[in-house]
């Protein structure tokens, strides 16, 4: 796990990473620490379903995991959905460590169900801890890199969203899972352009791996060891590091089976100039769908 290494990736970066308690947030910490990196380790200590918050402190243990292997770290215990628990994170990095150059919006929860039994709390919280988490932690973040830039300093700084292959190919029983994540993904792409001239870049992960939020997934035994948390962290590590500098606006499905970029929504088959008599859509439509490239879809990914 942790080892002693010359050519360290992350060496000084100054990370902080929400959700890093427990699954693929741990394994980011654990991995960007032996790469070198100072962690800020957020965890908010809460329930899958984020209903209740437990009586351990998860971030803690992971902090203490890590000062034990001689890495620095400290624990932030807060919500991530929260402006002013984000705005504290922060300043705990800056104050702890003398700045922050990689923000990693990891924190999640799931409440799902069909869309036509969906209560209305089960897709507000989704929304607010996915979605709106990954706007707090990117807005005070990119505050404070924008300042830095403003008064003549360079960035060379990184936000490190989740998206997933629910939001970006569809998933039955998580319209609000998959609708914040596919948010998630457009976040990514119009932050990369906003912030590309402060020296900061801007991509998401697709992970695939089992853990607390995809124990319930019953895949077969070939599949388990090559889907753990930790086939996630290198990408995220690399992405942390100075070496991906030129890389932003990206969506990378990482899981242990398989590395890609997900290709986003594009201009297919059209015609110019269409017809305003809505009878002569329909024939034009249905032959522009004949042409298309058919979406990839859940059931497909091996």
């Amino acid at each position: 796990m942790l080892h002693d290494v010359t050519d360290k990736m992350c060496e000084g970066r100054i990370v902080a990473i929400t959700g890093a308690g427990r699954g693929i947030g741990r394994e980011y910490a654990v991995m960007l620490a032996d790469q070198g990196a100072k962690v800020v380790v957020n965890d908010f200590g809460g329930s899958r379903d984020g209903r209740e918050a437990g009586e351990s402190n998860p971030a803690q243990d992971v902090v203490d995991e890590l000062t034990a292997a001689g890495c620095e770290a400290v624990a932030h215990l807060g919500d991530a959905s929260s402006l002013a628990d984000a705005q504290a994170m922060v300043k705990l990095a800056i104050d702890t460590f003398g700045g922050l150059d990689v923000v990693v919006n990891n924190a999640g929860i799931l409440r799902d169900r069909m869309l036509f039994s969906m209560a209305e709390d089960e897709w507000d919280a989704v929304i607010k801890v996915h979605l709106k988490g990954t706007w707090a932690s990117s807005r005070v973040a990119a505050e404070y890199w924008r300042e830095r830039a403003k008064a003549g300093q360079t960035n060379d700084a990184r936000i490190i969203n989740t998206t997933s292959v629910s939001g970006i190919y569809g998933n039955m029983g998580q319209t609000n899972y998959g609708a914040a994540k596919a948010g998630i993904a457009a976040f990514t792409q119009i932050a990369a352009e906003e912030l590309g001239r402060y020296g900061v870049t801007c991509n998401a992960i697709a992970p695939g791996a089992l853990t607390r939020m995809t124990e319930d997934l019953q895949l077969p035994d070939e599949m388990l060891d090559r889907f753990g948390p930790e086939w996630v962290a290198p990408v995220v590590t690399w992405l942390a590091s100075p070496i991906s500098a030129d890389v932003t606006g990206q969506i990378i499905e990482s899981s242990g089976q398989i590395l890609g970029i997900a290709e986003g929504w594009r201009r297919g088959p059209h015609i110019d100039n269409p017809p305003i008599d809505p009878h002569d859509i329909d024939p034009i439509i249905r032959d522009l769908l004949s042409k298309a490239n058919p979406r990839t879809k859940m059931s497909e990914l091996g």
